[in-house]
């Protein structure tokens, strides 16, 4: 079955709206939605998914993800600016990843260890989280323009948040590529607009 649909790209988008919302509320709040960050953590861990909505556990995992995507393709002007910044980032470091063969090792090697933590503890165990934050760190965070995350000093201050942030901003990256590798591109987001928007119509009826 060929990955190149527009449900399997309306996913992955999906996946990097869900995790640009929860980077930011994590720094402007201090919080976030547990089930919600448990389903973008985990989609770091899942290398063999029989699909792409396994990936997420299921459809009704993404709905923050869908509905905040939603309000981005909707509005006449941009949304939400920071999270936009976040996504637009995120797909410019995906490209970047993707010629740095050394770095995709280090960073499926990474991977593999946090699996066989999150088994032991859980996928949101801090040891988990440390483990995925360090990886980030070391690896997309060195690329250049890194991301910068925007928010109150008294959460981003907080190891266990920016380990979580961190997380967040890699599970972004594993979206990225996933919409890559669906057939994603920049120029289907700007012409295949309506396409997405109806879409993410059907997909929310399908939840809900």
């Amino acid at each position: 079955m060929s990955l190149n649909t527009i449900t399997n790209q309306t996913i992955a988008l999906a996946g990097i709206s869900q995790a640009c919302l929860l980077v930011q509320q994590l720094a402007t709040t201090g919080t976030a939605d547990n089930a919600a960050l448990e389903t973008s953590i985990n989609s770091i861990l899942q290398i063999d998914s029989d699909g792409v909505v396994d990936i997420y556990g299921g459809l009704s995992n993404l709905k923050p993800g869908l509905k905040q995507l939603e309000q981005q393709l909707l509005s006449k002007t941009i949304a939400d600016p920071e999270q936009a910044r976040y996504a637009a980032s995120l797909v410019f470091l995906e490209k970047q990843l993707s010629n740095r063969p050394e770095m995709l090792t280090k960073i499926g090697t990474g991977i593999s260890i946090a699996q066989a933590q999150s088994e032991n503890f859980g996928t949101l165990h801090e040891n988990v989280l440390a483990n995925l934050g360090d990886l980030y760190h070391s690896t997309i965070s060195t690329l250049q323009p890194r991301i910068m995350v925007n928010g109150e000093q008294e959460y981003l201050s907080q190891p266990n948040t920016v380990n979580k942030i961190r997380s967040l901003l890699l599970s972004g990256i594993r979206a990225t590529m996933l919409w890559r590798q669906c057939g994603g591109a920049r120029w289907k987001f700007l012409f295949f607009r309506k396409k997405l928007q109806d879409e993410i119509e059907y997909l929310l009826t399908q939840i809900d």
